[in-house]
């Protein structure tokens, strides 16, 4: 039964907001039954409300989703919806929202055509995208006297077209970037952004929204923690446990980081103090840093912003970001040098072979003096901020034209504040990933050109290896034939079948391969209906995570080990049954694991566990019961809580991403269900130790 949402809500204290957006559809305030129609508008009142009070964006996206979801049919609803997903997370979302709204009524808004092109393009869905983006084209050109508030210049969806294109190249023609996720140790479920690292890479501070140590126990407007200043020291080979780097450098509101410089002893920060200005603060100790101070005027505008900053190994040039007066638009890339009193001169525009009419951002100076990297919006980009490169060419004092470090570094969102390595080996930034917790992470990238030997080498060490077993042949012979070997190393082909587990039959999903350990994403080709290829030059044996999902059907997700590439064709086979969601199918989660006797996840986890909550999310008239298990080593009753525990931790995590929590519920079983005996490790306890979740409702 349908019932009337508490309207009149008093917004005191927005750290349990979220738990108020999803358990508002439980809240009476009349016993009187309400249609569909009245629960979508309760919702929307609701939703307004909300941003009436606060900036709580996530929030009211959720309220209107919920009406949306009671409602299909209401306009409001679906275009806030959609409106909102474009401003928050999971921007790709937004798309079937405008969906509906054109078929509801195609003239509700002027741009809707453009509208779902967005959405489209934000979600990977290049072609689609680039058709709506046409259709508003063809709209705009044929009503070019609109004069509406709705309208989106023709500038601005050529663009678009533009990013569209470049993305569907990118895409196709990926460069090998490993990207990992640089653990639960520094990340947390909010924002964590502007990674900065000190030259022998044992010290990271970085910008982040998390509540817990945070300087204010309250949340700004938006209902996210003020931001603050981080810091994380490398214990061994991995990140240590963050931690808040100290009042002086941190205030009640909101903190910044901007830049570190090479030695690691000053740190810039941001300061939302005369439109925005870049402030100081030395390292006095390890602990101890001081009070932050503004930097003089050749760097600082009056009344612009500043929002950047890199300095050269030397500490002699400081490159920046302002959009002061006399830019080429935008925000735009300077430079500044120390005089001989020690003393940052006048700033100097880089030029046009850097700077465009859009925003350019982000820069960070190599180590080795010459190398640039900066984020732009302009340029040959996929959309947002693409990460560009370019070099000083000292001997004719110019730039060289930026190039763009493609895909998947790049993405058709905000790629931004990439920092690299003394070695120029690895890089770091944050980004929204597939195995991400929640927001931005941070990541750490190994260039392509350190992953591994190249393939040469590769074919001369298997060449060798043949020329010493055929030493008593002819040697001159067998030195031509390696010498062409040399150049005919050849990908593993690795062919992947997805079929209806009903019925055999071959259909198209969402095919993707990523190695596990270092995380290089490889591009399929969809070959035929539910045939799909991934060509894999990897000079070691190298395990990969394969993953499908389609609508309407479990998701799976499984590695894969694959050969190393050779001078033999190989090939790797793979079929992939899928599962129709329906009451009482299960699966186990397998690549979701918890610190060892906790109930806390581990890194490897979130890819698992951001797959289920999509699943939930693409199929939302489904209801699961998620349920943990355990081995029988330990007291039974420990067994049972723990298990319970980590079955919360997966129904908390699906909460806090907007899954509805009556659609989720959480049973601990502890040992009372194995899969297997518990007498042998491997082969038992290990596979009883696991989370399952089952379909109780459709």
């Amino acid at each position: 039964m349908r019932k009337h949402f508490l309207l009149i809500v008093v917004f005191t204290c927005f750290t349990t907001f979220l738990s108020f957006a999803q358990d508002a559809q439980d809240t009476t305030a009349v016993a009187a039954e309400e249609t569909p129609e009245q629960e979508a508008l309760a919702l929307i009142e609701t939703a307004e409300l909300i941003m009436e009070s606060t900036k709580a964006l996530d929030q009211a996206r959720d309220m209107y989703e919920m009406a949306a979801a009671a409602d299909p049919n209401n306009i409001k609803a679906n275009y806030m919806a959609g409106d909102y997903y474009l401003k928050t997370v999971n921007k790709g979302r937004a798309a079937e929202y405008f969906e509906r709204v054109k078929e509801l009524n195609e003239n509700y808004r002027f741009d809707i055509y453009y509208k779902i092109g967005l959405g489209y393009h934000l979600g990977y869905e290049f072609d689609k995208a680039l058709e709506y983006y046409e259709m508003y084209k063809t709209k705009l050109i044929k009503e070019r006297n609109y004069r509406g508030n709705d309208k989106v210049t023709l500038t601005e969806v050529d663009r678009r077209i533009f990013e569209c294109k470049n993305a569907i190249e990118f895409r196709a023609n990926p460069t090998n970037y490993a990207i990992k996720n640089v653990g639960t140790r520094v990340n947390s479920e909010f924002w964590d952004y502007a990674p900065v690292v000190n030259a022998d890479e044992t010290v990271m501070i970085f910008t982040t929204r998390r509540i817990e140590d945070n300087t204010n126990s309250n949340v700004d407007q938006d209902n996210f923690a003020f931001e603050d200043i981080f810091i994380s020291r490398k214990e061994g080979d991995k990140w240590g446990s963050a931690r808040n780097i100290g009042e002086v450098i941190n205030t009640e509101f909101h903190d910044s980081n901007l830049g570190l410089s090479p030695d690691g002893k000053q740190l810039f920060i941001y300061k939302d103090v005369n439109n925005g200005d870049i402030y100081v603060s030395d390292m006095i100790s390890e602990d101890v840093w001081s009070p932050p101070r503004p930097l003089s005027n050749a760097i600082n505008s009056e009344g612009y912003a500043e929002k950047s900053v890199s300095v050269n190994k030397e500490n002699s040039l400081m490159f920046y970001s302002s959009d002061r007066p006399g830019g080429f638009g935008g925000l735009d890339i300077y430079v500044s040098s120390k005089d001989k009193q020690g003393n940052w001169s006048k700033s100097v525009n880089l030029g046009p072979t850097i700077n465009t009419d859009f925003d350019d951002d982000a820069p960070f100076i190599s180590y080795d003096g010459k190398t640039l990297y900066f984020s732009s919006k302009g340029r040959k980009g996929m959309g947002g901020h693409d990460i560009f490169k370019s070099e000083y060419d000292s001997a004719n004092m110019v730039w060289t034209e930026p190039v763009n470090l493609g895909f998947p570094i790049n993405t058709p969102d905000d790629d931004i504040y990439f920092v690299a390595t003394k070695d120029g080996k690895r890089g770091y930034y944050a980004s929204v990933r597939e195995d991400g917790q929640g927001y931005t992470d941070i990541y750490m990238v190994t260039l392509p050109e350190h992953l591994a030997e190249n393939t040469e080498q590769i074919a001369n060490k298997n060449a060798n290896t043949k020329s010493a077993v055929d030493s008593t042949a002819n040697t001159e012979v067998k030195q031509v034939e390696n010498t062409q070997a040399n150049q005919q190393i050849k990908p593993v082909s690795l062919l992947v079948r997805v079929e209806d587990a009903s019925n055999g039959q071959a259909m198209d999903a969402r095919v993707g391969l990523i190695s596990v350990d270092e995380r290089i994403e490889v591009p399929g080709k969809r070959i035929s209906t539910g045939i799909y290829e991934f060509q894999i030059n990897m000079d070691e044996n190298t395990e990969f995570m394969l993953s499908a999902e389609k609508d309407g059907f479990l998701f799976q997700n499984f590695k894969v080990p694959v050969p190393a590439a050779g001078l033999e064709a190989q090939e790797v086979k793979r079929r992939l049954e899928m599962k129709r969601l329906q009451v009482g199918v299960s699966s186990v989660l397998r690549n979701i694991y918890f610190d060892f006797d906790k109930a806390s996840f581990t890194t490897e986890s979130f890819n698992e566990l951001n797959k289920l909550e999509r699943m939930l999310y693409e199929n939302p008239n489904i209801s699961v019961e998620i349920s943990g298990h355990t081995d029988n080593v330990g007291a039974a009753d420990y067994n049972k809580r723990l298990s319970q525990l980590r079955a919360n931790a997966v129904v908390n995590y699906l909460k806090n991403k907007g899954i509805d929590g009556r659609r989720v519920k959480a049973v601990g079983y502890g040992e009372e269900k194995p899969m297997a005996s518990n007498d042998d490790e491997k082969d038992g306890r290990e596979l009883n130790r696991r989370v399952e979740f089952k379909v109780t409702a459709d």
